[in-house]
């Protein structure tokens, strides 16, 4: 039997932060000192993690929800991280930062903060002070912003001034990673996100949105509920479904192991019992969006979050993904989308 194609990865969905930032992400306060996340996360410990797995094209970092605001004065740690991640696409390393200079070939795009709902006055000045660290032949990695909407109230999304600034990222080229919660924080943001969209995409706005996690479903119902009959999924269906009717939406296959209850370390969940519990949740995002929006992504290092350690949960994540896809039969040409080629599209990579 020939060994599966292997097909270069972008991982479109990483975090990064050395052990001296943590105080400045607005969650690490919350963690105990002995969590998974409560260390520096950063390129030498990923490429540890990635380790043996077939080509690793490079990654596409996200903002790490750093303290941050909506006015001038309060884009000091975000700033700080667009910073961090200028030297690590130049090569510049700085002492503790966890990256060298070859490590520069590894990232492929950077999509940092933004205040979004602050208007694209306040946004257009925020993002000239992001290219500002960039020198010209590094302002291309910037791909696109995040306003993490999970923890945020009701009707952030559909502010005129967010709706503004969306409209504004569109004009400029730029993407936006779109970050709701419909397990912890409410099905709610998922009818707020299709009404933005509909007021957005009604404007002629051609915004590339990348959804993230799958909008975080309840993976924990149990297989048995996880069907149209129930509420919960059958509303979360709705939404998905409606999301993907604006052709300039995609959505990242990542961060699930952080929502299902916690693996083994000595002995992860099998891929047979984790895609029979998965199998309905993805079963809707493949038929709605199908293989050409949907790109790769690990979550790291949340992926550590419930999965099987850092050692294995990098991996693990790799290995459910070939398998998911192996399962569904689908061409070179849409495994080549969902690998590396959604990505590409979506934030403009060359590599």
């Amino acid at each position: 039997m020939s060994s599966p194609k292997l097909f270069p990865i972008i991982d479109s969905h990483i975090h990064l932060f050395a052990q001296s930032h943590l105080p400045r992400l607005s969650w690490a306060g919350s963690l105990p000192d002995d969590h998974v996340l409560k260390r520096g996360n950063t390129v030498s410990v990923y490429k540890e993690a990635t380790a043996g797995t077939a080509p690793l094209a490079g990654f596409v970092f996200l903002e790490t929800d750093r303290i941050s605001g909506l006015s001038d004065d309060q884009w000091e740690d975000a700033l700080a991280e667009a910073e961090f991640l200028s030297r690590i696409a130049q090569g510049r390393p700085s002492e503790g930062e966890g990256h060298e200079a070859g490590d520069s070939k590894l990232c492929l795009g950077i999509v940092p903060f933004a205040p979004v709902p602050a208007g694209p006055a306040a946004l257009a000045r925020y993002v000239g002070r992001v290219w500002d660290l960039y020198p010209d032949d590094y302002k291309d990695k910037v791909k696109g912003f995040r306003y993490l909407l999970q923890d945020k109230p009701p009707k952030t999304m559909l502010q005129p001034d967010f709706i503004a600034g969306l409209q504004w990222l569109g004009q400029n080229n730029l993407s936006f990673d779109l970050g709701v919660d419909a397990r912890s924080a409410g099905l709610f943001q998922l009818e707020e996100a299709c009404t933005m969209m509909d007021q957005l995409y009604s404007t002629g706005s051609t915004l590339r949105i990348v959804i993230n996690h799958f909008c975080k479903p309840n993976l924990q119902l149990p297989e048995s509920e996880a069907s149209e009959d129930h509420p919960e999924f059958s509303q979360w269906k709705e939404y998905i479904e409606k999301m993907a009717t604006h052709k300039s939406t995609y959505m990242k296959l990542s961060g699930f192991f952080s929502e299902l209850p916690p693996q083994s370390v000595d002995e992860p969940a099998s891929y047979a019992t984790l895609i029979a519990r998965l199998q309905p949740w993805i079963s809707v995002v493949f038929k709605s969006f199908g293989p050409s929006r949907i790109m790769f992504g690990s979550d790291w290092p949340v992926c550590n979050v419930g999965g099987p350690g850092p050692a294995k949960s990098w991996q693990h994540w790799h290995g459910l993904v070939t398998t998911i896809l192996s399962d569904l039969a689908l061409s070179d040409a849409d495994l080549a989308r969902i690998w590396n080629g959604t990505a590409t599209e979506a934030y403009r990579i060359t590599y």
